[in-house]
């Protein structure tokens, strides 16, 4: 497959699962999305789940690469853009694709293909959490006790459930940041520190 045709199928795939959710969503519906015909597809997929694990890949290698590098110039200022680029809103919640996407990772426990793929996910998150966190801890800009691994973890469930109950309930993003930065404030920035609170 060439990369055009490639890239053509994934914003096809994304546009339609906007529109028509995951339950719904079929091959027909990504070819209308696209300049291709559904047997043409079919000739690249083998069907809808298939497409859908390559688009999850396609998402994944699309995240590493934004996250790869955080910005800023201290541990504090790349842990809050990690957060934010997290909680940015992206997707308008009624516009149907984070919707989607909620859907999907509801089939991870019963879809072994799924789960592997939003493992990696999470795992490049907290990865990236993990090494700012260290190297904040090694510089004095975190508290000594802070441990790396536990703050990843903490940081990654706080903000996929808050994502999840944005798409689910409507609830605020910016009031969910809020309490994360208060909590890096409280209990992982050292005293003498600059915070992370949102001015």
């Amino acid at each position: 497959m060439t990369t055009d045709a490639a890239d053509e199928i994934m914003t096809a795939t994304h546009s339609a699962l906007r529109t028509c959710g995951y339950a719904e969503l079929t091959m027909q519906d990504i070819a209308d999305e696209s300049d291709l015909s559904k047997s043409a597809l079919h000739y690249h997929f083998d069907g809808k789940h298939d497409l859908l694990v390559s688009f999850l890949e396609h998402l994944l290698d699309r995240f590493e690469a934004r996250i790869t590098d955080p910005e800023g110039e201290t541990p504090v200022e790349r842990l809050r853009w990690l957060v934010e680029t997290i909680l940015a809103p992206g997707e308008r919640r009624s516009d149907g694709f984070q919707t989607a996407l909620l859907e999907i990772q509801a089939q991870a426990p019963h879809d072994e293909a799924y789960r592997e793929r939003l493992e990696q996910f999470d795992e490049a998150f907290v990865s990236q959490v993990r090494s700012i966190v260290a190297a904040g801890v090694e510089d004095g800009t975190f508290r000594a006790d802070v441990d790396p691994d536990q703050t990843a973890s903490l940081v990654a469930t706080y903000l996929k459930g808050v994502r999840t109950r944005h798409v689910a309930a409507g609830h605020s993003l910016e009031r969910s940041a809020a309490v994360i930065y208060r909590h890096i404030d409280d209990h992982v920035v050292a005293e003498d520190s600059t915070v992370v609170t949102a001015e």
